[in-house]
């Protein structure tokens, strides 16, 4: 199986997706903890986490997937979603909470 068809797995196989640099409870960047965070505040407990930083292959994969050059991604209902930016802009619109469900 190649790192997309891994990637493809996670992203459909589960509701919401966010790749990241650390993991929720220890984020290695500002911009992982606030996507982390603006998830907890949509109160969305059950995710997928995938910490890029722990495999070099889904960090540059992930970029290919989605023809996004940066870390964290957020993917809802397979669907990329976007980064950091777009979902705190999107949260603050309340458009992030209905699209999760909250």
């Amino acid at each position: 199986m190649s790192i997309q068809d891994t990637i493809k797995q996670q992203v459909t196989g589960n509701k919401v997706v966010l790749y990241m640099k650390g993991t929720p409870q220890f984020p290695q960047c500002g911009f992982s903890s606030n996507a982390a965070n603006i998830l907890k505040a949509c109160g969305v407990t059950e995710y997928l986490s995938v910490n890029v930083l722990a495999d070099p292959e889904i960090r540059q994969g992930i970029k290919e997937y989605s023809s996004w050059p940066t870390i964290p991604q957020l993917y809802v209902n397979g669907e990329f979603v976007g980064g950091s930016d777009i979902m705190t802009e999107m949260y603050q619109k309340g458009e992030l909470q209905k699209m999760l469900g909250a």
